[in-house]
């Protein structure tokens, strides 16, 4: 064997320990995510923004795929940084006729379990997998004209979403 051939070996060994390395020390510290502050301040969200949030998701993507439960939950992200909306997460859930669970009651029935609390964090921590959309709905329940106005952007699960 020539000494090339076995440092080509040694670099794609050494690649292989790399990207293994980075796999398990993702595995490690995936479930560990800091949420940022909403508000793009300096400090700490609310401490009940990740569970406000959850609850939204719990009510609004039961059933959806955990990318679309992620979407919803960076809709209210997305308002909250938005001039045009609240500046808080509490200010955008509760701002009148925004989300239908808050008008029929669904907000205070629904438990939110470890996923959507997951899901809060995703989205507070800047993964958006709505490509910055501030409304989402379902076409297949949806009844207001308005809403077929906005530009779509992505259509997930049984949700779509845009501006």
């Amino acid at each position: 064997m020539k000494l090339s051939e076995f440092y080509e070996k040694v670099l794609a060994a050494l690649l292989v320990i790399c990207i293994l390395g980075a796999g398990l020390f993702y595995l490690q510290i995936r479930d560990q995510e800091p949420v940022m502050p909403v508000q793009g301040k300096v400090g700490e969200p609310r401490s009940d923004d990740v569970w406000m949030i959850s609850r939204m998701v719990a009510a609004e993507s039961r059933g959806e795929p955990f990318n679309g439960q992620v979407a919803v939950a960076s809709v209210i992200v997305n308002r909250v940084r938005n001039p045009k909306f609240p500046g808080t997460v509490n200010g955008v859930i509760y701002q009148p006729l925004a989300f239908t669970p808050i008008v029929d009651g669904q907000f205070w029935s629904v438990n939110p379990t470890d996923t959507h609390l997951r899901a809060a964090r995703y989205a507070l921590n800047g993964w958006d997998p709505s490509y910055g959309s501030i409304f989402y709905w379902n076409p297949a329940t949806a009844t207001s004209k308005w809403i077929w106005s906005r530009k779509i952007i992505t259509r997930i699960g049984k949700h779509v979403f845009g501006i």
